[in-house]
């Protein structure tokens, strides 16, 4: 699943991404609100951790901008002032839940699971490519009735991939919705492919991950 966190303390950021990457989920990032709002308007996510205070467009006119789009995505604002009125603004505008800094990620990623939990209520949470079933709510993963394990990297790669089921998708797409620039050697995509393959096509017939030589990789059905 697809987070964006709309945040301008680096410390808070940093430790959001480091965790949320760690607990599965594909993390996209925004210093300020106008870039923010931008991003939530034009891409999909799956959820919006949205920061009170922010340059250039505070968090309360991202909320309502992005409720005025018509955009449904769960947003969970962040702030650092503790005043019912805050917390009335916020809700008000249209965010979904509200946590107050400094909190600890726990708790934090309880909320997120509740929020997330709540959206899929109003849509399938499940994605099937052939025998292939991924539920993007309990992040598991069955072939052919059969539970696969997968690390939370070798998840989010297969989640991203079975989103875009029967697109060719680049190794630029992936390193920067999947993995950041800074942390990719140049081999880390066929790797982790290596592994998906290993655990989800050696034991079946049909292959669904391929490679499209010379652009990138596609999940599909053959």
């Amino acid at each position: 699943m697809r987070i964006l966190v709309i945040e301008d303390d680096p410390d808070i950021v940093d430790f959001l991404k480091k965790g949320l990457t760690e607990s599965g989920y594909v993390v996209a990032v925004d210093l300020n609100g106008e870039d923010g709002y931008l991003d939530a308007r034009y891409n999909p996510y799956d959820l919006i951790v949205l920061d009170l205070t922010l340059p250039e467009m505070d968090g309360i006119e991202v909320a309502r901008r992005v409720r005025r789009e018509g955009k449904t995505t769960p947003i969970l604002m962040l702030t650092a002032r503790d005043l019912e009125q805050d917390t009335v603004l916020g809700l008000d505008a249209g965010a979904d839940d509200y946590l107050t800094k400094p909190f600890g990620f726990a708790e934090f990623l309880a909320r997120i699971r509740a929020l997330l939990r709540r959206e899929s209520l109003h849509r399938s949470s499940i994605m099937q490519i052939a025998d292939l079933e991924v539920d993007t709510a309990g992040h598991r993963v069955y072939r052919g009735g059969q539970e696969i394990v997968l690390s939370a990297r070798e998840y989010a790669l297969l989640e991203y991939l079975a989103y875009h089921t029967g697109q060719v998708v680049t190794r630029e797409s992936l390193i920067e919705n999947v993995w950041s620039d800074a942390e990719t050697e140049s081999n880390v995509i066929d790797v982790y492919i290596g592994y998906l393959r290993h655990k989800m096509d050696t034991n079946f017939e049909l292959p669904l991950i391929h490679t499209v030589r010379g652009l990138g990789y596609s999940l599909r059905a053959p």
